[in-house]
């Protein structure tokens, strides 16, 4: 009911403007310049020349919620845009996580292939569960995603993405005590174009995606992606010969459609809808058992042996175990209003669902031992009205918001240690805020800006375990203002140098996996847990970071960015696991944290159409707990990208290039000793891509390798006591073609 109240409202208020529309677009006018497609010829040309002048395309980013350059943002910012994605391979969030400083992105959730839990700066979330939120909060076109799970992650068609570091308190506020992503898809009307892309390699790859952009009428306009791709998996259910699909395989069908309605040079109504559905084979996974000895699985006579030796094949006897599948769709309605020169409003209005199926047979045997099939979903609603201004030297930004979601998890019939039973885990969260971020420029050079948001969290959350035996509830609030303040400097040279403190606020979580309350048990209380119990929220989380920087075009050749940063974190959740006689207790282990360390992006012109990309990245997360450390951050991350863009004789090109990235060893969970067998080993990644394209960019054609040393590498690591579970990367060598054509 609240979700139709809203939208009705929505619908409302949209429609009060158009009393007002002024005449339509004429034949001379432009889309606003963040819809404006990006022209890379000039800078090719300029490029195969010589000509130092316009190799490099600049690029205007939202990530303040106003339309910036993003060396004027006094954030440390790095953006795709959606053609440099196409040329490094990236199709999804993980890869986005291989060529960022900082950034650490595993597919970890319910066996699943379509997760993905990204960390920034050493903060993020391993697990998936309804009660656990993410430290990094992901946005597609202004809409926060909630749930890591499900999700349309397909990267087809893309406009740009912006990856922000350091707590993005005042503007994104819910759950970006780490950093925020922001995906924002090609408007409609932006571009008048149509496009196949079409793609097949090794592994049983296949697929493309369709889009097109048009302008239907002056005030109509429309833009579609529909994509497809399919890829073999990694190893067998090798004692399940009728099972259908492979450990590891991908087959997923996904979808966007744009309407933009310009009622006027200062009205514009847009709906954007998606959808996915993707189907497969589970996560490669591995268990441990003989580094457990102690553990009840190692007690009842089982030994690695009776794993599967090869560790991507699986031993699993249970056929309900194998498949994983998820889809979701959404909606979302942009109403966006010049109200003058200097003032306009935007209203954006989402509706989302998401559900997914999956689950492990935890100890990868044939014997029906340890097993946790799940399903899971999660339906939100989401509004935010935001008033922006420019009034000379100063601009502002200022909104409302409001999110309300309802999730829940299932896992029936568990198997613990043999014995069967039941899991149920539900909540309901309702989010508002209000926010206001001012800028003043003091001088042409100068500019300062900060901003304040207060916000408001409720959460109530359910939790039933073997039907009925513990059946009980908690219900937590917290209020919390978070803001920032920043100051940017051009200098002489162009380049420009910024200063920012920031805070960040993420409401408090209840466990996971309350299998602890077993350990209360008073059938004359309600729900049959004694007073206290474990069942409940760990304090918010808060955030504040200190970060300088410099970036901007160094020279002629050379783009640039560096920054410097200390963050401190206090009541962080750590979620350890640990074995109960009823089953797996996942609990918040609150540490305070500190984070210090140092990210650089560079990109050298050497003449001649070469090009060098670089990134570094340098983190020292200090816990204060001496036992613990920040799980799933690697130390060192580097990336170095060359690449040759060759002007031929007919007016084609032909490319060259090759994505090197590195992320060094870390932590599955937050604790470094050695006896628990959780340290993931480093890992490096070569990509490579050989096309050519036709004059005016009328078709291309090209070669792709990726994983081209067929690199494998451990995506996560968790010791529950009984055994550690090694969660695998569904990455391996893939060698293939890719041709596209624009008409």
């Amino acid at each position: 009911m609240i979700r139709r109240d809203l939208i009705a409202a929505a619908c409302t208020a949209v429609l009060l403007p158009l009393g007002l529309a002024a005449p339509a677009w004429g034949q001379n006018d432009k889309p606003p310049a963040a819809e404006q497609p990006a022209d890379e010829a000039a800078a090719d040309q300029a490029a195969a020349e010589g000509d130092p002048e316009g190799v490099f395309e600049e690029i205007t980013v939202t990530a303040k919620k106003r339309e910036e350059s993003i060396y004027e943002v006094p954030v440390a910012i790095t953006a795709f845009t959606g053609e440099e994605m196409q040329r490094q391979g990236i199709f999804d969030l993980i890869d986005i996580g291989k060529f960022v400083p900082n950034l650490n992105v595993t597919g970890f959730s319910a066996g699943h292939t379509s997760s993905a839990n990204p960390f920034i700066r050493g903060i993020g979330l391993q697990d998936h569960l309804i009660t656990t939120d993410p430290g990094v909060s992901v946005y597609v076109d202004g809409v926060y995603l909630g749930r890591q799970v499900g999700q349309n992650w397909n990267l087809a068609n893309i406009e740009r993405v912006e990856v922000l570091r350091g707590p993005q308190g005042t503007l994104y506020g819910r759950n970006s005590i780490g950093g925020a992503i922001n995906i924002i898809t090609r408007a409609p009307g932006s571009e008048e174009i149509s496009r196949v892309t079409l793609e097949a390699g090794s592994r049983g790859r296949w697929g493309g995606n369709l889009y097109t952009n048009q302008r239907l009428t002056d005030r109509w306009s429309v833009s579609a992606t529909g994509a497809y791709t399919r890829r073999d998996g990694l190893g067998e259910f090798v004692n399940l010969p009728n099972a259908d699909v492979q450990v590891g395989e991908l087959e997923e069908i996904a979808t966007r459609i744009g309407i933009r309605w310009q009622a006027s040079d200062r009205f514009s109504l847009q709906i954007n809808a998606d959808a996915n559905q993707g189907d497969g084979g589970l996560r490669p996974y591995r268990t441990l058992i003989d580094e457990v000895p102690n553990g009840g699985v190692y007690g009842a006579g089982y030994r690695n042996s009776d794993t599967a030796r090869n560790p991507y094949d699986n031993n699993t006897g249970q056929i309900d175990q194998t498949r994983v599948t998820n889809e979701a769709e959404g909606f979302a309605l942009t109403a966006d209003w010049a109200i003058s020169d200097h003032l306009s409003a935007k209203l954006l209005v989402s509706d989302r669902h998401s559900e997914y199926e999956s689950g492990l047979d935890d100890d990868g045997l044939f014997d029906n031992f340890l097993a946790f099939p799940e399903t899971g979903f999660a339906d939100q609603t989401s509004a935010e009205l935001q008033l922006s201004g420019e009034f000379g030297a100063l601009d502002f930004v200022a909104g409302l918001y409001f999110f309300d979601e309802d999730g829940e998890n299932d896992q029936r019939p568990t198997v613990f240690l043999g014995g069967l039973g039941t899991f149920n885990l539900s909540q309901q969260v309702e989010s508002q805020a209000v926010y206001l971020n001012l800028g003043y420029r003091l001088n042409e050079r100068t500019r300062l800006s900060g901003g304040l948001r207060l916000t408001q969290d409720d959460k109530e959350a359910f939790i039933n375990i073997n039907d009925g035996l513990i059946d009980t509830r908690a219900q937590d609030d917290w209020s919390e203002v978070s803001g920032e303040v920043a100051i940017t400097h051009e200098l002489a040279n162009g380049m420009n140098v910024y200063g920012a403190i920031q805070s960040g606020y993420q409401s408090g979580q209840f466990p996971a996996r309350p299998y602890c309350l077993f350990g209360s048990l008073d059938f004359s209380q309600p729900g049959n847990v004694s007073q206290p119990n474990c069942f409940v929220a760990s304090d918010p989380i808060t955030a504040i970071n200190y970060e300088v920087g410099l970036k901007g075009q160094a020279a002629d050749n050379l783009l640039m960015s560096v920054a410097l940063f200390y963050t401190n974190y206090s009541d962080l959740p750590y979620q350890v696991s640990t074995t109960t006689g009823a089953g797996f207790d996942t609990r918040n282990i609150i540490v305070d944290q500190n984070s210090w360390g140092a990210e650089w992006e560079g990109t050298w012109y050497a003449g001649g159409g070469f090009y060098l990309h670089s990134s570094l990245g340098y983190i020292n997360a200090d816990v204060d707990d001496p036992k613990a450390v920040a799980p799933l951050t690697p130390e060192l991350t580097a990336s170095l990208s060359p690449e040759l863009i060759l002007s031929l004789d007919g007016g084609d090109k032909a490319s060259f290039r090759v994505d090197y990235s590195y992320r060094d060893e870390m932590f599955g969970e937050p604790t470094s000793d050695p006896g628990r067998f959780t340290r993931i080993d480093s890992r490096s990644l070569l990509n490579a891509d050989i096309t050519y394209h036709a004059p005016e960019d009328r078709w291309s054609l090209g070669v792709y390798g990726r994983n081209v040393t067929d690199e494998r590498y451990d995506n996560g690591r968790l010791n529950t006591g009984d055994y550690v579970l090694v969660i695998l990367s569904n990455d391996a060598s893939e060698f293939g073609l890719h041709f596209t054509t624009r008409f």
